[in-house]
């Protein structure tokens, strides 16, 4: 799309989301013309980051000035901030959730507008970081038509994005996107907990153990599933993990029951890899479902 032909950008929500978007689309050369949020301290900050931005007085502003607004405000607050403004009909109004549908924004359709969602596959922590794990993530893609179809899958390739169409529950997908990302940072509170039973800090346990996560993504990234699975019930390492399990319980049986129900889950894995055999899957899920057990020093 020529630079003339590209939509005026604004952004209601000046938070990470949209400041690291904003900053994305005016290095790629898009105009942003306004950004609005309630607190008149972070609406300014937010806009000095953004080149040729103005800290607009209230949202309306920035709708009226612009031809695409993204509301990038928490998923509960994009139905009542689409409320609050008057759309047009040419005007376009797109949310950043993963979970929600455009039918958040049906105020704007209403009237005539284009509506869609943008949502990047990618955590946010800071805006630092947030510029620096853009480019290259996936972003999920849904519009009410498909000239806004097309106009969104240009901008995520435009930030370097990997734009994608999804067919199905939204909800769904936010799932996997939890599961993914904010339970890893879960599952690894939990693993670098146990350090404190090893005579050493969370946050050394955390050190230690993140080159070994890095390694495992390398592992998926390189060679896929199921043949970056390894560990105890890849190997079929029935004492291994009675050993685990009794550790676990003596040190936080909170800790054992997620191990229990990870192993669960991870039995079918080695299945398919094919590293698992149909006896020794049994046997792993007896010794699961029978509870803790005492190590068995002659298991190999």
């Amino acid at each position: 799309m020529p630079p003339a032909e590209r939509p005026r950008l604004g952004f209601i929500g000046p938070g990470t989301v949209g400041t690291a978007l904003a900053q994305s689309f005016a290095k790629a050369g898009y105009t942003v013309t306004s950004v609005y949020g309630r607190d008149p301290d972070r609406r300014a900050r937010a806009a000095e980051a953004i080149p040729g931005a103005t800290a607009a007085g209230c949202a309306q502003d920035v709708v009226d000035a612009s031809d695409l607004v993204f509301l990038t405000v928490p998923d509960d607050a994009i139905r009542a901030v689409a409320e609050s403004v008057s759309w047009r009909s040419g005007s376009t109004a797109v949310h950043c959730s993963g979970a929600a549908s455009i039918d958040l924004l049906e105020t704007a359709t209403g009237v005539g507008a284009s509506v869609g969602a943008f949502h990047p596959l990618q955590t946010l922590a800071s805006l630092e970081q947030a510029m620096k794990n853009l480019p290259g993530s996936a972003i999920v893609i849904e519009a009410s038509d498909s000239t806004l179809e097309a106009t969104l899958t240009e901008m995520a390739r435009a930030i370097g994005g990997e734009p994608m169409l999804l067919r199905g529950s939204k909800a769904l997908y936010h799932a996997s996107a939890v599961l993914a990302c904010n339970n890893l940072v879960t599952l690894l509170d939990a693993a670098a907990g146990l350090w404190t039973d090893l005579g050493l800090t969370k946050e050394e346990g955390l050190r230690a153990l993140l080159p070994l996560v890095r390694g495992t993504v390398e592992n998926l990234e390189a060679i896929g599933l199921p043949d970056a699975l390894t560990g105890p019930i890849s190997r079929g390492d029935v004492g291994t993990i009675d050993r685990n399990l009794a550790a676990l319980e003596a040190a936080s049986p909170e800790t054992a029951d997620l191990y229990v129900a990870l192993a669960r889950r991870t039995i079918p894995i080695a299945r398919e890899k094919g590293t698992l055999s149909e006896e020794t899957a049994s046997r792993l899920l007896e010794h699961l479902d029978t509870g803790r057990r005492s190590p068995d020093p002659t298991a190999r």
